[in-house]
């Protein structure tokens, strides 16, 4: 500690200041004194950060949420003015050095024992950060301080408020780093958007550095460049680190930011041994004698001119810069006390008043930083709501193919008439799904909800009104637009809402049945009305679901307009929009125009070259529609690949359920919808009573591997079994297998391929969705061409192509889920973590 000086002031807002305590990028920190006698650290920002806005509002919420933090292992934030002509917070003063002081001139690397207790108490430190709404940023042996019982984490989540001073997440205006060398990690280095796990690797960081005495990466003996090469690049050394740990500390330092280990299972696998002290007796003795001496210290001003300027009021530099008389110090406004606080701190108690915990508002908490389950009850609302949003797009799909015969009939509309209306919705479903995803990081998944489902409830108007076929091709136009807007709103509520593993298996299993069984609804849905009533009843059936949606969305979801750190991808949503489009008009009109036609080969050869070019331009640029490692990370892009393989089998299972129970058993709509919810239910048990509940790491790979091969063999069934072979004996046991298969398989592929285990960034949450959303469609639109390739063939009767088109389509779906399978098995593998480091489902 130093001295104060003449230009520090004597207080600030009620507290009495009686030394420096250091100063560093925010600005100084002193030893203060509360009126009751309690000693404090109180952090002063510098004027130059003071008078910039954008900080002034980030550290005002930075600070809101590091006061619900309350850890035995953390500095409590105890009192703050961010509208001080100088903000400033307050925080428990704790009595000890820091990590770097024990380590680099005390003590020298600490044994075995001594970095386990440290690990594990770090980890419940980060825990319970990370539960507030923060990422800490800068986590480091200087912002770890060491006490007789344990080490405390300090200066956790104001690193980013200093971000606002040129929206960069590595760099201010001064080319100070934000983020220390040798405790920075590599999405940190490379400016990308940062997730809890970020923290985690400056905590392998850490424990390197408190075992060997060494800097991670040599942070001391090259330059900063080289450095932060190493740190993005290269493996780390571990050389020192005792054995039983290494595995915990690779774990940590691993590149991929999903493949490292959570706080809570870092803290699982380094439990400290409680029957010995945490630290040497030597250690321990002399932190006592200092914690002694810091409590008492209280030196006298002294006149010469500090290390670093110190940073005091604008006004009153400027009154003493102009000879001018000093004005007094700003008025104090104490604020509420905290619970239990002792009228210390402030701000409602976690889980009291609108924002506390709410996940849904994400003002304080962004959303890919969900607090702790407890404290967060309208997660579960939020998933009602995606779970009705994706049942009713689904159904809208299911209910289209159910209603076009009668329509047909109806309006005596030829066959070019009803391709068209098919394709319109199928192209601009596929085409705008991505745009969809990146619509919700844009402008909040709550806003496009909003849009979609009014949207959908206008194109239901329109369709169930048609009086010609040029007004039906626009509803279902728009209802494709529709559903690209819900489809990855509603998922990535999923996705963003559920971070803690258990809860996540068991969100995805009940989205994932909806995803599974709205399908089926939608043909008992869409064929009862059509049957009984008429097929514009049928589509004016679908107006209560979205109604219903929409209010569910209005009153429980709620959520900033802009996610921060969104930035709009324009060359990413024009080669993304245009290229799926063109691959979905393409593969729409092979049944049309047949593989040779240019009709075709055009907009496929299209499509290709503007998805290779869309892959290209999200590897480089800050602003991307998808997330970093959405397609870089094995897992998520194998996972991507299943998907695209299980849309093939999806629509030759529905078309051809369909056509055999209707139009062969001669089954009316609504026996024949009926018929197909045995699929439902395997499909919800599978998913919520199976998939929900498997934890190991090796989990995802055999559910998906194992629910593939279960879909395939249901396909297979279908396609072996005679034509007109009965209910019981030939389609139910193949619709149960379908159901289990896809229940097994899609809850892990749409965690994984959403942006498990680390919990999705926000900016990218809506990408990946989006991602999810556009290859189901385009391997629906690969089974639709596969179809129309097979209905082209000759044969003596239309029924007779049918009959052999959909037998092809079930051998194509089902060598689809084995080659599914196959990139399950392959890509799908469980997370690198090392013996001793936990394990991370998903």
């Amino acid at each position: 500690m130093d001295q104060l000086t003449a230009e520090d002031p004597p207080r600030i807002g009620p507290y009495r200041l009686i030394a420096r305590l250091g100063a560093g990028g925010m600005g100084l920190v002193y030893l203060g004194r509360s009126e009751a006698g309690r000693t404090v650290a109180v952090k002063v920002v510098q004027a130059e950060y003071a008078g910039n806005a954008e900080f002034r509002r980030r550290f005002a919420r930075e600070v809101a949420a590091a006061r619900r933090v309350g850890s035995s292992w953390t500095a409590d934030v105890l009192d703050a003015d961010p509208e001080a002509a100088v903000p400033w917070v307050a925080t428990q003063y704790i009595p000890g050095p820091d990590l770097h002081t024990v380590v680099a001139e005390d003590f020298g690397p600490l044994p075995e024992h001594s970095v386990r207790a440290l690990a594990n108490r770090l980890a419940l430190a980060l825990q319970t950060v990370h539960a507030a709404g923060i990422i800490h940023r800068d986590l480091k042996p200087s912002n770890v301080l060491v006490t007789v019982d344990g080490p405390r984490v300090i200066d956790f989540g104001i690193a980013r408020a200093m971000d606002s001073l040129t929206g960069d997440s590595l760099h201010t205006h001064t080319g100070m780093l934000i983020g220390s060398p040798g405790f920075m990690s590599p999405e940190q280095v490379r400016g990308l958007e940062l997730t809890p796990a970020s923290d985690v690797f400056c905590l392998g960081a850490v424990l390197v550095y408190a075992a060997t005495g060494r800097m991670l990466f040599g942070a001391t003996d090259t330059g900063l460049n080289a450095h932060l090469f190493r740190v993005a690049e290269e493996e780390a050394d571990l050389t020192g680190v005792p054995d039983p740990l290494v595995g915990l500390v690779r774990a940590c330092l691993e590149k991929d930011p999903t493949r490292r280990p959570t706080p809570r299972e870092i803290a699982e696998a380094a439990v400290p041994d409680d029957t010995r002290e945490w630290l040497p007796g030597s250690v321990l003795a002399q932190l006592g004698r200092r914690a002694a001496q810091l409590l008492d210290f209280a030196p006298p001003l002294r006149d010469a001119p500090p290390a670093v300027p110190a940073q005091v009021d604008p006004r009153v530099a400027l009154a003493r810069q102009q000879g001018q008389p000093v004005p007094p110090p700003p008025a104090y406004a104490p604020t509420a006390p905290a619970a239990g606080g002792a009228g210390e701190g402030f701000g409602p108690p976690l889980g009291q008043g609108a924002a506390a915990g709410d996940v849904w508002s994400g003002d304080t908490t962004p959303a890919h930083l969900v607090p702790d389950p407890t404290a967060n009850p309208r997660r579960w609302w939020g998933l009602g709501v995606a779970v009705l949003v994706q049942l009713l797009v689904v159904m809208q799909g299911s209910v289209l193919g159910q209603v076009v015969p009668v329509v047909q009939a109806d309006l005596a509309l030829d066959m070019d008439t009803v391709n068209w209306m098919f394709r319109s919705y199928a192209v601009s479903l596929g085409a705008l799904a991505l745009f969809g995803g990146h619509l919700s990081d844009l402008v909040g998944r709550r806003k496009v909800l909003v849009i979609g489902l009014s949207g959908i409830t206008v194109a239901c108007l329109l369709a169930g009104t048609a009086p010609s076929s040029a007004l039906l091709v626009v509803a279902w136009l728009l209802q494709g637009v529709c559903a690209a807007l819900l489809t990855p709103a509603a998922l990535s509520l999923v996705a963003a809402g559920f971070t803690d593993a258990k809860e996540r298996r068991t969100a995805f299993g009940v989205f994932t049945g909806a995803v599974g069984g709205g399908a089926a609804l939608g043909m008992l849905a869409g064929g009862t009305m059509t049957e009984l009533l008429s097929w514009r009843v049928a589509f004016y059936g679908a107006i209560p679901f979205a109604v219903v949606a929409l209010i569910g969305t209005l009153t429980l979801v709620s959520e900033p307009a802009a996610p921060a750190g969104a930035r709009f991808d324009p060359a990413g949503v024009v080669l993304g929009t245009l290229g799926l489009g063109a691959l979905c008009y393409g593969l729409g009109g092979v049944g049309q125009y047949g593989w040779a036609e240019p009709a075709t080969l055009v907009p496929l050869a299209a499509g290709l070259v503007l998805g290779a070019a869309f892959l290209g331009s999200q590897g480089g640029s800050a602003a991307r529609l998808l997330p970093a490692h959405a397609l870089k990370d094995p897992r998520r892009a194998g996972s991507l690949g299943v998907l695209v393989l299980m849309g093939i089998g999806t629509f030759a299972l529905y078309g051809a359920v369909s056509f055999r129970l209707h139009y062969v058993l001669g089954q009316t709509f609504v026996t024949a919808g009926l018929g197909v919810l045995p699929l439902v239910v395997a499909a919800l048990l599978a998913a919520t009573l199976i998939a929900a509940r498997a934890t190991s790491p090796t989990a995802p790979r055999i559910l998906v591997v194992t629910g593939t091969v279960l879909t395939g063999a249901g396909l297979a069934v279908l396609a072996v079994a005679p034509i007109s072979g009965a209910y019981l004996p030939v389609v139910l046991p193949a619709l149960l297998l379908v159901g289990v298969g896809t229940g097994l398989a899609l809850p892990p592929l749409y965690d994984l391929a959403t942006g498990a285990p680390a919990g999705p960034a926000p900016a990218g949450t809506g990408g990946s969705a989006g991602a999810v959303a556009a290859v189901g469609q385009l391997g629906a639109a690969v089974g639709v061409a596969v179809f129309g390739t097979a209905l082209m063939s000759d044969g003596d009767s239309v029924s007779g192509r049918l009959v052999d088109a959909y037998a092809t389509s079930l051998w194509w779906g089902a060598g689809a889920l084995l080659l599914a399978a196959l990139v399950g098995g392959l890509a799908v593998t469980a997370p690198r973590v090392r013996p001793g480091a936990g394990s991370r489902v998903g």
